[in-house]
């Protein structure tokens, strides 16, 4: 069994886009700019982004976070995307979600210029992708690509069960690993909240990507030997004995379903740090083309 280290990995790919960044520095160019919308105090979305900053800083990007408050109106949100579209000095920015109740997401993704929604949940961006164009993949699915990339997974011909059908990953997801090429041309079921004999179809699976958000969901006797399991789940579990009061769990149960793995994402570790690191690399992406639409 093989552990699906995205710790690891994901240093890898820093350590690549650093030196892509150094090499702009020396030719006097302009850097990689992120910007990053947060509204309200939600704990866990403040964490995320200022682990994005943080990360930005260590590749060498330009980063600004614009705090709104969480009684923001959706005016005043949209007036902020807006400056953020007409800013030439910010390459991507990302709306970090949930938003409060009173604000539409899907007006405001539809807001974010398409060239700049380094997230890639822009219908224009997501559209390209199922048709296999270039464009911004949402940073989680593109993290799981890499993964698999990165240690040959083999994914050619192989039955591919997706659990949980997310804009954000589950659908990409399916759409990704039935594209030709590697990572890719499997034979794809996308399973879901409706779905009948689940057990039936996760054991027939070769490999399993899990995006569901129950903890410890998937058991052993879901999987057959020898399957490849990506946990995309995370959620905090209260426990008493942790120091802070609850633990990350995914939604695979991970103690037993390895023994019977080949390869295995664990949580934390595994998904969560790609994602950030696949950020990076989109707005890397969103720089180069906005120089190249500067300099036409």
């Amino acid at each position: 069994m093989t552990i699906l280290d995205g710790k690891k990995v994901s240093n890898q790919i820093k350590e690549e886009i650093t030196a892509e960044v150094k090499k702009m520095k020396a030719n006097g160019e302009k850097v990689p700019h992120l910007a990053a919308v947060i509204v309200g105090n939600d704990g866990a979305s403040l964490t995320y982004v200022a682990s994005k900053v943080r990360a930005c800083e260590r590749v060498g990007f330009e980063s600004t976070m614009v705090r709104l408050s969480n009684t923001c109106s959706e005016v005043e949100l949209l007036d902020k995307i807006e400056e953020l579209n007409n800013n030439d000095d910010i390459d991507g920015f990302i709306v970090q979600l949930p938003l409060p109740p009173q604000i539409n997401t899907q007006k405001v993704l539809m807001a974010v210029d398409p060239n700049k929604d380094v997230d890639g949940f822009h219908p224009m961006n997501f559209g390209k992708m199922a048709l296999d164009m270039s464009t911004f993949i949402p940073a989680t699915p593109f993290g799981i690509l890499e993964l698999l990339d990165r240690y040959g997974v083999e994914t050619d011909g192989k039955h591919t069960v997706i659990i949980g059908r997310s804009h954000i990953v589950g659908r990409p997801m399916s759409i990704l690993m039935g594209r030709k090429g590697f990572p890719g041309n499997s034979t794809v079921t996308l399973t879901h909240s409706h779905t009948k004999n689940i057990t039936q179809i996760t054991s027939q699976a070769d490999i399993i990507i899990s995006a569901l958000g129950t903890p410890n969901f998937l058991k052993a006797e879901m999987v057959k030997d020898g399957v490849v399991i990506i946990d995309v789940g995370i959620t905090r579990v209260p426990d008493e004995t942790a120091s802070r009061g609850y633990v990350i769990t995914g939604d695979v149960d991970f103690e037993n379903v390895s023994k019977k793995a080949s390869f295995i994402t664990p949580v934390p570790g595994g998904v969560g740090p790609m994602t950030i690191a696949m950020l990076l690399k989109n707005t890397l992406l969103a720089r180069e083309r906005h120089m190249r639409r500067k300099a036409k």
